[in-house]
């Protein structure tokens, strides 16, 4: 799958799941879908992941600008047998656009997937998390087995 459409396919899945929960739900609503352990709860996050540097919404927009700058300009040159490493950077990007999407338009990221044990997130967040790991997965293990120092 071309990393545009990929890429693609996670922001439009990320705003659409996005749309939805603030449609229907109002700020910090929770709705429990296994008591305990998973519910859905909408909160607008001003920070990044854990909720650190809150309110620098500048810096998260020039963040992913140059992120998505490099994944440009160095993307063509990822031999096309590291189908791993585009899959992943595929997923990055798609979920840093999903999340800038927000940052720009509110200065907030919306949340809704809370387990409980961790942070609340949202699919965006899946698809950089995912995608980063697709990218070290490759970097430790499946390039050096290819010879490349």
């Amino acid at each position: 799958m071309p990393i545009l459409l990929l890429a693609l396919a996670i922001v439009l899945i990320d705003q659409l799941s996005k749309f939805y929960i603030q449609a229907h739900m109002m700020p910090n609503m929770s709705i429990p879908v296994i008591q305990d352990v998973f519910h859905i709860t909408y909160i607008l996050n001003p920070g990044a992941a854990f909720g650190l540097f809150e309110h620098q919404t500048i810096v998260f927009v020039i963040i992913a600008i140059l992120m998505i700058a490099a994944v440009i300009y160095f993307y063509p040159q990822i031999p096309r047998q590291y189908r791993l490493l585009r899959f992943g950077i595929g997923l990055m990007v798609g979920g840093a656009i999903g999340n800038v999407i927000d940052r720009i338009k509110t200065g907030y990221v919306v949340d809704f997937f809370d387990f409980r044990i961790w942070p609340i997130f949202n699919v965006a967040d899946m698809g950089i998390v995912c995608g980063v790991g697709c990218i070290i997965f490759t970097i430790l293990y499946l390039y050096k087995e290819d010879g490349r120092q």
